[in-house]
């Protein structure tokens, strides 16, 4: 029983990120497309039944892309989107200098809101409730299965700290997580482990 965690494919730059609804660029796609290839070519080693995704552009392509080739379904939810950075989701940076300058993930306090949007703390505890959730699900007895999980480098860098038992902050440097790069969790003695960290063989 396995969860794999993938962050989606590129994309744009220059923009401010969050729950900006900006797609991938042809890289982006070119990249899911490889690791599409790849966990179909591999698929006795991965044995994935299901996929979850962020319902956000970038992270939805790069799973629908993954679901075509695997032939299976997939679910989007926006639990696991990334911080909610509100009224600077996918706006160009230097437009978001001007409007909000200084105005940085890592410079909000934890209790702090981006405008229109939610703080550290918040954002922390919807990816730990969402991720707790998963892992009772996967547990349960109608869910010993692999499940494929489309989300964020926020996102899985949290999950990271939440499995290393690691205190998290907005101020914490972040665990690896490069575009379609592949994270597996696993249940082992009644605990879950990485037992694979930001693997790119497609690529």
């Amino acid at each position: 029983m396995a969860i794999y965690l993938v962050r989606h494919g590129q994309d744009e730059e220059g923009y401010r990120g969050g729950w900006s609804q900006l797609g991938l660029i042809d890289e982006g796609i070119r990249q899911a497309e490889k690791l599409g290839q790849y966990l179909y070519e591999h698929h006795h080693d991965y044995n994935i039944d299901r996929i979850v995704c962020s319902d956000l552009q970038r992270a939805n392509q790069t799973a629908s892309i993954l679901a075509d080739k695997l032939s299976l379904p997939f679910l989007s939810s926006e639990d696991w989107r990334e911080m909610n950075n509100g009224l600077l989701a996918g706006i160009p940076n230097s437009l978001a200098e001007e409007k909000f300058p200084g105005l940085y993930f890592s410079s909000l306090r934890m209790d702090e809101r981006y405008p229109g949007g939610e703080s550290p703390l918040e954002n922390f505890q919807r990816i730990k409730d969402t991720f707790t959730k998963l892992c009772q699900d996967q547990e349960s007895a109608n869910h010993h299965e692999n499940v494929l999980v489309v989300t964020h480098g926020g996102v899985i860098n949290i999950i990271y700290h939440l499995i290393k038992d690691m205190a998290w902050t907005n101020k914490n440097r972040f665990f690896p997580a490069a575009n379609t790069g592949l994270h597996r969790i696993e249940s082992r003695g009644g605990r879950w482990e990485l037992t694979m960290e930001n693997a790119t063989p497609h690529l």
